[in-house]
C-alpha cells in the first residue's frame, strides 16, 4: 500500500472506533436507574402506580402528595380500628424508618386511612403519632380516600356492621415514595425493617 496513503487511512480508523466506542459507553436514556435495588416486578411498570392526592391530616388541614412526601416516604393505607394487621404492618414501617435514620437516612412513614367514617383527623393522628412522633396520618372524605386509593391501587371494602364496629378487608402492601421520582417500590408483609431498610438505603443512594 502506497505510503501516503496509510497514514490518512490509520487516522480515519482511529476516528471511526472512538466514534463507536463514544456510543456505545453512552448510558442508555431509557434504562431504569433503580435497577439493582428493585425486589419486585411492577406490572405497568412503576409509573403506573401513584400520583397526586388530596387529603386531610390530623390537624383538619387539606394537604396534598407534595405537602406530605417531602423526602423518601413509606406509605401504608389501613385503618386504626384493625384489629392485627394494620398495627403489625405500621410498626415494622416505623422500626424501617428508626434503621434508616442509624445510616444518616432520613425518611417518613405515612398511615393513610381507608375508613374515614370512624377514622377522623384526631383519631387517625393519635394512631399515628403513637407508633412513631415522626408518622402522618391521613384521612378524608370518601371521595378523597378512594381517590388516592385507587392512584395506588390499593383494594378496601368495609363489612356489614352498625357504627362503631366492623371490619375493612384491605390490601397490605407498603409503598416506597420520592419527592422527585414519585412510587417507586412496594414492600410485602413478610419483608423485615431490615430488608426494607436496605431497599430504601439503595433508592436513596441511586437517586
Amino acid at each position: 500500500m502506497n505510503a501516503r496513503l496509510i497514514a490518512p487511512l490509520a487516522v480515519l480508523g482511529i476516528a471511526v472506533f472512538a466514534g463507536v466506542f463514544w456510543f456505545v459507553s453512552q448510558p442508555d436514556p431509557n434504562a431504569d436507574q433503580f435497577a439493582q435495588c428493585r425486589a419486585s416486578q411492577i406490572a405497568g411498570g412503576a409509573g403506573s402506580i401513584g400520583g397526586p392526592f388530596e387529603l386531610v391530616n390530623a390537624a383538619g388541614e387539606t394537604v396534598t402528595d407534595k405537602d406530605v412526601i417531602t423526602e423518601p416516604s413509606i406509605l401504608y393505607f389501613g385503618y386504626t380500628f384493625c384489629p392485627d394487621v394494620c398495627p403489625l404492618d405500621t410498626a415494622r414501617n416505623a422500626e424501617a424508618v428508626d434503621a434508616l435514620a442509624e445510616r444518616g437516612i432520613s425518611a417518613t412513614p405515612v398511615f393513610i386511612t381507608v375508613d374515614p367514617k370512624r377514622d377522623t383527623p384526631e383519631v387517625v393522628g393519635d394512631f399515628a403519632f403513637n407508633l412513631h412522633e415522626r408518622m402522618i396520618g391521613l384521612t378524608g372524605s370518601e371521595a378523597q380516600i378512594k381517590a388516592a386509593s385507587e392512584a395506588y391501587r390499593t383494594y378496601y371494602k368495609a363489612h356489614e356492621g352498625d357504627d362503631d364496629f366492623y371490619l375493612v378487608d384491605h390490601s397490605t402492601f407498603s409503598y416506597l415514595v420520592m419527592p422527585e421520582q414519585g412510587f417507586v417500590e412496594f414492600f410485602r408483609r413478610e419483608t423485615t425493617p431490615e430488608q426494607m431498610a436496605d431497599t430504601v438505603a439503595c433508592f436513596v443512594e441511586n437517586a
